[in-house]
């Protein structure tokens, strides 16, 4: 019951952290593209400005888009507007793709984003790891050039390795498209030949992800598996005379704490993380979308995307510690004597 006391008590104090962050970031979201310079209805009135219109009629045009977009609302008004509507999931239109409702631009790029960046993050976490802890138990050439090797990979910026990748694959070897989430010429559709496309399409942007996750995520193993190789337990337990086998199990389960954290802040940022591939290779995902929201100064449209951003950092964030609060001994034994 202590226990159990304890646990309740530890999860509640998180829950509300994180909501208070939720509430903050929610009104940061808001506020921070309206402080951007430049009014984006003047851009979208364009089309229905005619050379020569006078100025009344030009104004009147102005009025008409601000009330249509709620602009014309004084700037609380428009945030609980904002806070109503996005509890229902309704973002509002798109400026610059008026009259596309956000949410379906927001699902449709988030689709794409995930599906090319959770299987990359988790290739890239599961090999970085099993290649720190190799090269920490075995050394050899797993630690003296392997290693290296992806840790010098992994210091390449996001940019520099997409761009690597794009001149000698697509530019020079000529064996990967160079750029898009499909072929230009194909309508999305069940046929061999559009996921034969996507899967062509896929691969460098994949390994841009991987090559790149690989090397610190390996690092970060290795040095917490040195770590733990080295801690008294392990010297006692081989004193004792348990098998190496047993003790390697709970040196690379404790290890293995911190990297779990990393992959779950990973996860949380990989909806708006990697912006810089996907805007390289011209793929399709909300990183791409946001990048061209910001430009047009699509108010409706950067708030709806980094607030998704947000909350799956904040529900990353919550995973952890309740995981922790799982398999952490030392978490449990604080819970039992509170």
């Amino acid at each position: 019951m202590t226990l159990l006391k304890g646990y309740k008590k530890y999860y509640l104090q998180k829950i509300g952290w994180y909501l208070i962050t939720l509430v903050v970031a929610v009104f940061l979201n808001f506020m921070l593209p309206r402080l951007m310079p430049g009014n984006p209805v003047d851009a979208i009135a364009q089309g229905s400005i005619s050379p020569g219109m006078d100025a009344t009629a030009v104004k009147k045009v102005l009025d008409d888009y601000s009330a249509r977009f709620g602009l014309d609302q004084p700037l609380y008004v428009q945030f609980f507007t904002f806070v109503k509507n996005a509890l229902r999931g309704d973002f509002g239109i798109s400026f610059s793709n008026y009259p596309r409702e956000i949410s379906d631009i927001i699902a449709s790029s988030m689709g794409w984003t995930i599906c090319l960046q959770l299987p990359a993050i988790l290739v890239g976490w599961i090999l970085g790891n099993l290649l720190g802890a190799v090269a920490a138990y075995m050394k050899g050439v797993f630690d003296k050039a392997i290693l290296p090797a992806f840790l010098f990979i992994g210091n390449i910026p996001a940019f520099g390795m997409a761009t690597v990748l794009l001149l000698i694959f697509a530019i020079y070897l000529k064996v990967a498209p160079v750029g898009g989430g499909y072929g230009y010429e194909l309508i999305p559709n069940m046929s061999w030949e559009f996921f034969q496309s996507l899967f062509v399409h896929y691969q460098l942007p994949f390994w841009s992800i991987v090559l790149i996750t690989i090397g610190g995520q390996a690092i970060g193993m290795r040095s917490m598996s040195i770590y733990e190789l080295n801690a008294d337990y392990v010297k006692y337990s081989r004193f004792l005379g348990i098998k190496d086998r047993k003790i390697v199990g709970y040196v690379f389960r404790n290890a293995m704490l911190p990297q779990v954290t990393g992959l779950a802040l990973s996860l949380g940022t990989m909806i708006g993380g990697n912006i810089v591939a996907e805007t390289i290779f011209n793929y399709p995902g909300i990183g791409s979308t946001m990048l061209s929201a910001i430009s047009n100064r699509d108010y409706p449209l950067i708030s709806a995307s980094t607030l998704m951003i947000t909350i799956m950092v904040l529900i990353a964030n919550l995973a952890v510690e309740i995981i922790y609060g799982l398999i952490d001994p030392r978490i449990k034994a604080a819970q039992q004597d509170s």
